[in-house]
């Protein structure tokens, strides 16, 4: 409650104790596993890592607290697992029903808790443990200090698309027509982003970047109002085509994006995120191609 209420004050009022009580069972607490779990900011109390391990496990204990009652009272079946994935906001939405369809089909009731985020973010939450595993489409960085594994899922092409009437118009001559042709393209941080413009420079084409999108879907949306082609992984070019009327123009010959498994450990232990990671053709392009 203090980690949730910000202090000890408003988890005393919401507790109906007195705030040296509840500082007295923390500071026991933290005796007991040896490690602070609180920091100071300001006047408010933050958690420490250890803090959020903490936090993470008591509510486990909590649950199954209730779900000891329940089982008792109302007996129902096996006991759901919860399994807390982090999505980069790079990665392509429509590919995670791919990714999950094997968890959500695992005999055993699964609750998924599902947070988008830049990388870097979930990282340092998946090296706290309170993730389980992160979706990227790039392998974990040498700059989070905790020791992260990437576990690759796959690989898709590249497709560029626009609305009919300009992929039509871009499709003579292709690729040199997308020279100076206008563009929308992904942040400059992404996997995807890098990869098309490795692509265009080994083949010289300069097209006009308009405008610099985070949020894939935003970008769709925009390109479908005819502002420009966008480049796209393949395995979501028919999502891209049935949702926002959008059309092939061409395929980047040779231009490829992976998409990993990130977790804080080797030896995996939860059984959802073992299943993923040892899934063979998750991700799986349409085998023939969308108009």
């Amino acid at each position: 409650m203090v980690a949730k209420a910000g202090s000890l004050k408003r988890a005393a009022e919401k507790l109906h104790v007195s705030p040296p009580s509840i500082s007295a069972q923390v500071r026991e607490l933290e005796e007991f596993l040896g490690a602070p779990l609180f920091r100071r900011v300001g006047r408010a109390k933050a958690l420490t890592d250890a803090g959020q391990i903490a936090l993470r496990y008591a509510e486990e204990i909590f649950g199954l607290g209730e779900e000891l009652v329940n089982a008792i009272r109302q007996r129902p079946s096996v006991r759901e697992l919860r399994l807390h994935v982090g999505v980069a906001d790079s990665f392509p939405k429509p590919v995670i029903n791919q990714v999950l369809e094997p968890v959500f089909s695992m005999p055993q009731k699964v609750h998924v808790i599902l947070r988008e985020g830049k990388l870097e973010d979930l990282l340092a939450q998946l090296a706290a443990h309170r993730l389980d595993m992160v979706l990227a489409d790039e392998p974990a960085s040498g700059g989070v200090k905790a020791r992260l594994f990437s576990h690759p899922l796959g690989a898709s092409g590249v497709t560029f698309c626009a609305t009919p009437a300009l992929a039509a118009r871009l499709r003579k001559g292709f690729p040199r027509s997308l020279h100076q042709a206008p563009a929308l393209m992904p942040s400059e941080e992404t996997a995807l982003r890098r990869a098309v413009e490795q692509w265009f420079q080994d083949r010289q084409i300069q097209p006009r970047v308009i405008a610099d999108f985070e949020d894939a879907a935003m970008m769709c949306v925009v390109a479908a109002h005819g502002k420009g082609f966008l480049p796209l992984p393949t395995l979501v070019v028919r999502e891209a085509v049935r949702t926002h009327q959008l059309r092939r123009i061409g395929e980047a010959e040779g231009c490829t994006i992976q998409f990993f498994v990130l977790t804080a450990e080797r030896r995996i232990k939860h059984p959802a995120v073992a299943l993923v990671t040892r899934s063979e053709s998750l991700l799986q392009t349409p085998d023939s191609p969308a108009p």
